[in-house]
């Protein structure tokens, strides 16, 4: 393989204050597109009633959201491959406030969808805002990556990928409450009820577009500016690609589909509001594996390692516990919300005792994984698919908690399979980027690939499979997928 030019990482102290700052900037985005994505989960079920849907026609939700993905990183590695990289001659700065634009422009199409009642309206304004996450996606990751050295990468992108889940643990409880609560009993039913909280977002997009264009941030490295399809050349891209399709798919198709598997009598037999807490403690499970991810791929020494993934863990286990029996009814109407919120926790304490345990084996596959990339998403994504294999062939309360166990034995997969996939690509790290965020489209396919298999199978709980195959792609890219090609 020819040799490669890199792009200049290397900082100086000042730079390196620079580089923290940058970075600290950064995880508002990556929290922001965790709290609006979980949104989705709550959409799927809020529309399949709304417009009486079949699961297939609910599931066209990420389809919408995740193709815009899709659409808009193949036109971003069209350009590239004829034009020349854009974030190298707009810088990552700009390319995010692009991004936020777009995003903000779509939520706005929310309100008219819900005016007009049109689903085929909502999917569109889907679209908008996923172009726009795209854009984000695309300039985010890469220059998280670069804001250090190439080998604590992963710890890097998964520290943010953390602040993205705490956006996707509150996410599901804000949005279940607001959607299916809120709006619900002041008369805003179905499609209505998601109109204000969309344009709310509209107005955060728009703001943080603001700030980002005012800041300063450090321009490390901002890719290629010649046009071809360098990326293309490393076969480990290539595969990545591929993982990063399998692994999106397959933590979209979970989330999406625990709410009506938690519904069914022979799981669980929840209702829609106590299901979605259930989804919280799904994403919730993603933020406590990035935060030990990115401690235990970090450069820090052993045993500030060992004592930090001990106290992580439980503090955001805490901190999950609590957000979820936070009685939003009394923040709302003005009850008395210390006393409400110390019984929620108190009715919690079963719940939470149960998933500690899942926490434990989390700690020990890191040990396993012994702050190697690939070899911790291996252990980690074979786990996922011996979880969903279980609660595939087994019912009740066993099943409901493999599948919720699910996120938090997911949680490194994006971030190490990207950084895997963006090692040793010098100055194409951005066109790389284009191509793993195109690769997103695996959270269109899936999802309504499962909610066909669920309509034909006549179940839910077997539509399962189709996650545990995606997963096991993972773990392949994990063992041995990254190292093809590479010298």
């Amino acid at each position: 393989m020819a040799s490669i030019p890199t792009s200049t990482t290397s900082t100086s102290s000042g730079g390196e204050s620079r580089a923290g700052g940058a970075f600290a900037i950064m995880t508002s985005l990556f929290f922001l597109w965790g709290f609006m994505t979980v949104f989705n989960d709550i959409l799927i079920p809020r529309f399949k009633e709304a417009f009486t849907l079949t699961y297939f026609q609910a599931m066209l939700v990420q389809f919408a959201f995740f193709g815009a993905y899709f659409i808009g990183a193949l036109l971003y590695f069209l350009i590239s491959t004829t034009k020349g990289d854009p974030i190298a001659r707009i810088g990552y700065k700009n390319g995010v406030v692009l991004g936020l634009l777009i995003s903000a422009a779509g939520s706005a199409l929310f309100w008219p969808a819900a005016n007009m009642a049109s689903y085929g309206m909502f999917l569109g304004a889907l679209f908008v805002v996923g172009l726009g996450f795209a854009m984000l996606q695309i300039a985010a990751n890469p220059y998280v990556t670069i804001l250090g050295p190439e080998k604590t990468a992963s710890s890097r992108l998964n520290l943010a990928q953390g602040f993205n889940s705490i956006g996707t643990t509150i996410g599901p409880l804000i949005g279940g409450y607001l959607i299916f609560q809120y709006f619900a009993a002041t008369g805003a039913h179905g499609a209505e009820s998601v109109k204000i909280p969309y344009m709310a977002f509209c107005v955060i997009f728009t703001a943080l577009a603001c700030v980002f264009f005012f800041i300063r941030l450090p321009n490390i490295g901002e890719g290629h500016v010649e046009p071809g399809a360098g990326a293309l050349r490393f076969p480990h891209v290539v595969l990545g690609v591929i993982g990063i399709f399998m692994y999106v798919g397959g933590e979209v198709t979970v989330g999406s589909a625990i709410i009506n598997l938690l519904g069914q009598p022979d799981v669980a037999g929840l209702s829609e509001v106590e299901a979605s807490q259930y989804v919280a403690i799904y994403w919730g499970g993603l933020m406590i594996g990035r935060f030990m991810g990115a401690v235990e791929l970090g450069d820090m020494n052993r045993g500030k390692k060992q004592v930090l993934l001990v106290v992580i863990p439980l503090v955001s286990w805490l901190f999950l516990w609590i957000a979820k029996s936070a009685p939003l009814d009394a923040i709302h109407t003005g009850g008395p919300i210390l006393s409400l919120w110390t019984a929620g926790i108190r009715e919690n304490t079963q719940v939470f005792a149960s998933y500690l345990p899942f926490i434990a084996l989390c700690w020990l596959l890191f040990r396993f994984g012994k702050s190697e990339a690939g070899r911790t998403l291996f252990v980690f994504m074979a786990t996922v698919v011996a979880l969903l294999l279980i609660a595939v062939l087994v019912g009740g309360k066993t099943a409901m908690w493999c599948v919720v166990a699910v996120g938090l034995f997911t949680s490194v997969g994006w971030s190490n399979t990207f950084s895997l996939a963006l090692e040793g690509t010098g100055i194409y790290k951005s066109q790389v980027s284009s191509l793993l965020v195109m690769a997103i489209l695996g959270g269109a396919i899936l999802p309504p690939v499962q909610g066909w298999v669920a309509d034909h199978m006549q179940s839910i709980q077997l539509s399962f499979l189709v996650p545990m195959i995606a997963y096991a792609y993972v773990a392949f890219y994990g063992a041995i997928g990254h190292r093809i090609g590479r010298h």
